[in-house]
């Protein structure tokens, strides 16, 4: 044992007096240091070289000649190449499979969970007369198709954890066939930002995110999986559409489609015949800032009128959820028997209501006939529920407010119902 720690030690020593050498004999003169340092570089990388080629020339004749040393050898060598050439054909598979499956091979490895932050960032837009989807483009901004919020002054956000909302403000441009609804608080974490220039592959794969057939089918945003087929412009159009072969039905407008790393590249609009058409993101994030609010419906009531018109301003303050001003109208002597927050719990489920009729009732002075149907969202469903019956008013401060209700739910109500 000593004397392998002696050769130890001996072999560490005229390592370290080599070095010494060769460092002092590098260094000394300085002035020739930096020419040394240049000349055995490029000596010892040439020399590196050298053997190197040396070294693989032999291996390739090594390679040539082994075969025909023998049976055995010439059968070893065609099983080897034959898994080299079984090697080679499966990297150009996959290679081939990635291209088609996610664009190009730098979108394999940020494909890896986009689908479920899709899933939990867009949103089902509840529209009087139209659903769809949305998604923030903005902390509080969630962008959606004009048409699914077309002639409804309060749609409603549904968020994936059934929580809704309704929007404060609305901007839009139908002509381009967009919307964007601004919320009061902020969302940063749902944000799918729109891009600045976009730029596809032959045959890229997309996924197209949204909430097909509306609040009628329950569940999670769907994910529809297709290939760019082209980018369609037109003088009469003010923006440019992506063409696909995916398949869009209704309720899915307004939810984005992205690329396979989950970037935003438009805005899903319309299905036809296999094909589907989507709103360019790039273009559609330049014409934002020029939105307005004078194509979007304005909630206009005057309670004041009638009671046939107080009772609408009731209701359509409901369905705006603008309670404060629906709890405004009911009369000194209902307020005895309920509170702000109580009276609100009453229609914390309330998505939309819909007023078919308010008239004089009969030929009463005080008193409104009403039909009118609300749209519930109950344990991440709709619910329909159609109600008529009387509204009796009291004139409190210049304005009819509601004294006393007399109203029924209609089980099932035929075509008439809503026409009589």
């Amino acid at each position: 044992m000593k004397k392998i720690v002696r050769k130890i030690k001996l072999f560490i020593i005229k390592l370290f007096l080599r070095l010494k050498g060769y460092i002092k004999k590098l260094l000394f003169p300085l002035y020739l240091f930096p020419l040394k340092l240049v000349t055995y570089s490029a000596y010892y990388f040439l020399k590196f070289l050298f053997k190197l080629l040396f070294a693989f020339i032999g291996l390739v004749v090594d390679c040539l000649v082994f075969p025909f040393r023998s049976l055995k050898n010439f059968l070893k060598s065609i099983f080897i190449v034959g898994v080299v050439v079984y090697l080679l054909a499966s990297l150009f598979v996959i290679a081939d499979y990635l291209r088609t499956q996610y664009g190009w091979y730098g979108k394999f490895l940020c494909s890896f969970g986009v689908q479920n932050k899709l899933k939990s960032s867009v949103l089902r837009i509840v529209g009087g007369y139209s659903e769809g989807s949305g998604f923030f483009i903005a902390e509080n901004q969630v962008l959606t198709n004009f048409h699914v919020i077309d002639g409804e002054p309060s749609p409603k956000i549904i968020f994936p954890d059934g929580k809704f909302i309704t929007p404060v403000k609305i901007t839009g441009d139908k002509n381009a066939d967009l919307a964007i609804l601004f919320t009061e608080e902020k969302y940063p974490d749902l944000v799918l930002p729109l891009p600045d220039n976009l730029s596809f592959k032959e045959n890229e794969p997309l996924l197209s995110v949204g909430y097909p057939l509306g609040t009628d089918i329950a569940g999670k945003a769907t994910i529809v999986k297709g290939n760019y087929i082209d980018y369609r412009t037109s003088k009469y159009y003010s923006v440019g559409y992506i063409q696909t072969d995916l398949s869009l039905v209704e309720g899915m407008s307004g939810g984005p489609l992205t690329d396979q790393c989950g970037r935003v590249v438009g805005i899903n609009t319309l299905g036809v015949a296999g094909m589907s058409f989507f709103i360019g993101a790039q273009e559609a994030n330049g014409i934002i800032p020029g939105f307005t609010d004078q194509e979007i419906i304005k909630i206009v009531v005057d309670p004041s009128l009638s009671p046939e018109e107080a009772v609408r301003a009731f209701y359509t303050y409901l369905k705006a959820r603008r309670m404060k001003e629906g709890f405004d109208l009911l009369s000194q002597e209902y307020l005895q028997k309920t509170n702000f927050e109580e009276w609100t719990n009453r229609f914390k489920d309330i998505l939309d209501v819909d007023v078919i009729l308010s008239e004089q009732y009969e030929n009463t002075k005080d008193t409104a006939f009403v039909k009118f149907s609300t749209k519930n969202w109950v344990d991440g469903e709709a619910e329909m529920h159609f109600y008529e019956g009387t509204w009796k008013t009291i004139k409190e401060d210049g304005v009819y407010k509601m004294l006393k209700s007399k109203i029924i739910e209609v089980e099932d109500p035929q075509m008439d119902w809503f026409w009589e």
